[in-house]
């Protein structure tokens, strides 16, 4: 994530809260699947203010962020098995296969890289691991003339409103085990990979 990113989600911290109440649905679904799951050592890169992290049941959790400023929120919300870290999702300080579970919630979008960060949620997660993606998908109908037209915009909020799963190549390389569609208009979407 560049710096001018890094200031801007330093700064947008004291706003999250609000774009957290709008997100909310989503992140209970995710937090049902995710539950469902063996307990395993889970990553969430992108963990922004934490105030979801009490939704964990039985993970062993390392959360990581670029932004300072979230982080010192967050850690108001972790326990302490729960383990913060201060890093870069598209860098990321892990030896190769150590996690069974990656979640990438409303974080896709936001960075600089996506390819670069989906490639290394592959390389640290482990064979048969589960790569958890909650985000925006630019759908195919009105939705997705409001997306191209906002692109010329987004960049003043450092994040892709046009955005299409089409695109992110990594994700060819593990597979697709369910798709969760958030309403007919299919703009949100949960998709659950597995490594092969």
């Amino acid at each position: 994530m560049s710096t001018s990113s890094i200031k801007f989600y330093d700064r947008f911290s004291k706003l999250y809260p609000i774009v957290d109440v709008f997100l909310r649905p989503q992140k209970r679904r995710l937090f049902e699947e995710i539950n469902l799951l063996d307990h395993g050592k889970l990553l969430e890169i992108g963990v922004g203010n934490g105030t979801h992290l009490g939704l964990y049941k039985k993970h062993a959790l390392i959360g990581i962020d670029t932004s300072k400023s979230m982080l010192s929120k967050a850690i108001d919300y972790a326990t302490q098995e729960m383990q913060l870290l201060h890093m870069s999702g598209e860098q990321l300080e892990f030896e190769d296969h150590c996690f069974d579970y990656i979640v990438l919630s409303h974080v896709i979008a936001v960075v600089e890289h996506p390819e670069k960060m989906l490639e290394e949620c592959c390389r640290v997660l482990k064979k048969d691991g589960s790569l958890i993606l909650l985000n925006h998908f630019t759908p195919n109908n009105f939705l997705g003339y409001i997306d191209r037209a906002f692109q010329l915009f987004s960049p003043i909020f450092h994040f892709k409103s046009a955005f299409y799963l089409k695109d992110l190549k990594a994700l060819k390389k593990i597979e697709l085990k369910e798709q969760i569609h958030f309403s007919r208009l299919r703009y949100f979407k949960l998709l659950i990979y597995k490594k092969p």
